[in-house]
């Protein structure tokens, strides 16, 4: 893939890529990767970014970032690229990833430091030059079959931010007891709490126009399980349009959420916005409400 990392100035590095091949940067601890543009390859056709954030996951991602390429290949519509997100591993999935850069032209791979989901989906779509910005978990439990209908939402529909759902009338979903009610005990909580309309906070499928990247991804404070949650009622209260989207759903065995732990955070941060909700609203009446003034 050309020469090693070389520090420069202590503070990036550089590879001399071959044609269709990806360059390395390294700034602040953040090492990203960088497609260059194949020859040939037509310049006119929507850019839509495949995120899948990864912590420890060496032993999945190949087969992943493999079938995801299957998939989207049969979707030459649109230029497709897979950017694979990695904060905090320490299995290697990095140099699983980074032979995945080196394989594949249409691969990147962005490795930070600190660990979260949202911070990762955070840093991949504010980076990105994408006219649609989706992400999937890497276990691929959510089935592909959808990602061409988020898509469409946001490019032909009108939509700025598409979401799966597994609690759809539609959905077909296979998961154990606990883990439905929890996400089923949720979502409840967040319509009950929060007065939204979307079927599923936390469903690790979703995409995003540009304009939801520049305007409501900034907004999110979540770094962590919450980002879901805190971005689609953020767009939601502020007129952005939600499409929900049913789709079929495995429950993968491998799983290593800590479903208690992420729940009560999840509740904490429901609570959190309901506050900034009520602060925003109250701010806004007062600042509508006419000046009084006494003449003397």
């Amino acid at each position: 893939m050309g020469d090693p990392i070389a520090p420069v100035g202590g503070e990036s590095v550089a590879l001399t890529p071959q044609s269709g091949a990806a360059c390395i940067s390294r700034s602040n601890g953040v090492i990203m990767t960088q497609s260059n543009p194949t020859p040939g390859e037509p310049g006119k056709r929507p850019l839509i970014d495949v995120v899948i954030p990864v912590l420890n996951e060496a032993h999945v991602l190949e087969k992943s970032v493999t079938t995801v390429r299957q998939f989207v290949a049969s979707h030459p519509q649109w230029a497709w690229r897979v950017v694979v997100v990695d904060n905090g591993s320490s299995d290697g999935t990095d140099r699983v990833a980074l032979g995945l850069v080196e394989k594949f032209s249409d691969v990147r791979f962005v490795q930070l430091p600190q660990r979260g989901r949202g911070r990762a989906l955070r840093h991949a779509w504010t980076q990105s030059d994408a006219d649609v910005c989706c992400y999937t978990d890497v276990d691929l439990s959510t089935e592909l079959a959808a990602l061409p209908k988020m898509v469409r939402a946001i490019l032909d529909e009108g939509y700025h931010v598409a979401t799966g759902s597994r609690l759809m009338r539609e959905s077909k979903t296979t998961r154990g007891f606990k883990r439905d009610f929890i996400s089923r005990s949720y979502n409840i909580l967040i319509k009950v709490v929060l007065f939204t309309s979307f079927s599923d906070a936390q469903c690790g499928f979703k995409a995003v126009s540009q304009r939801a990247v520049a305007e409501l991804v900034p907004q999110v404070k979540d770094q962590a399980w919450f980002f879901d949650t805190e971005l689609l009622v953020l767009a939601e209260k502020q007129g952005y349009p939600v499409k929900d989207i049913p789709v079929t759903w495995i429950d993968d065995d491998d799983s290593r959420v800590k479903i208690v732990k992420t729940a009560w955070e999840d509740i904490k941060g429901v609570f959190r916005l309901r506050w900034k909700l009520w602060r925003a609203m109250f701010i806004s009446v007062a600042r509508r409400a006419p000046v009084k003034r006494t003449v003397v």
